[in-house]
């Protein structure tokens, strides 16, 4: 049982550091000379990176890149919180019990880093021929994938130590 507590531990963190990444890091769309996230542009000018705003109008809506922000610091914040929270319910509470609300803090950043790539597919770099998705982007997706399989392995493991 130790060992499958440590692997849950260690897929929580990977999955933590996944979000952090995928949030911070500036390679959500990529080009030749531009790197874009949801935070700002850097665009190659000369063999140096320049920081710049992201673009405004109707191709670039700022609802929705404020959605995308939103969710991908919630999903972080839920994350974090259900690492410390599975830390705490291991001490504290009784074996039906231990892992119901790190389960609900994982599937809480599972859904936040769902709908904040979500939205960046839908809304952003439609028209844009020659781009690719980059790196944080993938990130983001596999981080879902992480998060939902540890909020589900939290849910099972709830059922096995009741």
């Amino acid at each position: 049982m130790l060992i499958l507590l440590a692997a849950i531990f260690a897929l929580h963190i990977i999955g933590i550091i996944l979000l952090l990444v995928a949030t911070i890091d500036n390679a959500w769309w990529m080009t030749n000379s531009i790197s874009t996230d949801v935070w700002g542009r850097w665009i190659q000018t000369n063999g140096v990176w320049n920081l710049t705003d992201l673009p405004t109008g109707s191709h670039y809506p700022t609802d929705y890149l404020q959605a995308v922000q939103a969710s991908s610091v919630l999903a972080c914040i839920f994350s974090i919180l259900g690492i410390f929270v599975f830390v705490a319910q291991l001490f504290t509470l009784a074996k039906g019990q231990r892992f119901t609300i790190s389960g609900i803090f994982q599937l809480l950043a599972c859904l936040c880093i769902m709908i904040a790539a979500s939205i960046y597919t839908d809304r952003f770099h439609l028209n844009e021929k020659d781009g690719w998705y980059g790196h944080s982007y993938i990130l983001a997706w596999i981080a879902f994938g992480l998060t939902f399989i540890s909020s589900i392995t939290y849910f099972v493991l709830r059922k096995k130590t009741a």
